[in-house]
């Protein structure tokens, strides 16, 4: 009983999460101190034990950190999509200054109306 009262006194302490993945962190954390506390006092069942090894492993973090520099470079990909599209535009508004100042009637694409 004791267990029980001293985890809900804590738990009540803590404030509540602003969004869902701070409530996550806060969930994963709390499994974690969980899973050591299993493995300090010899408690912690093979599945938990296999997991933790696979977690921890060098492919895992390799994996994680591919998937980290795939994510960077889908970032990228799009800023330059965008810097383009914006380049692009410039360029037309230019032209298109250009040519009014050289007296020359301004093309008005009727897209660029609506």
């Amino acid at each position: 009983m004791a267990k029980t009262t001293s985890r809900s006194a804590r738990n009540s302490s803590v404030a509540p999460a602003l969004s869902s993945e701070a409530k996550e962190n806060r969930l994963i954390a709390l499994a974690w101190d969980e899973a050591e506390k299993r493995l300090m006092d010899g408690t912690a069942s093979n599945q938990l034990i296999c997991q933790l090894i696979k977690v921890g492993s060098t492919k895992e973090r390799l994996e994680k950190d591919i998937l980290k520099q795939q994510r960077e470079l889908m970032e990228a990909k799009t800023d330059a999509i965008k810097s383009a599209r914006h380049v692009e535009e410039l360029y037309a508004n230019a032209l298109s200054a250009m040519q009014s100042y050289s007296g020359r009637p301004v093309e008005v694409d009727e897209e660029d109306l609506y």
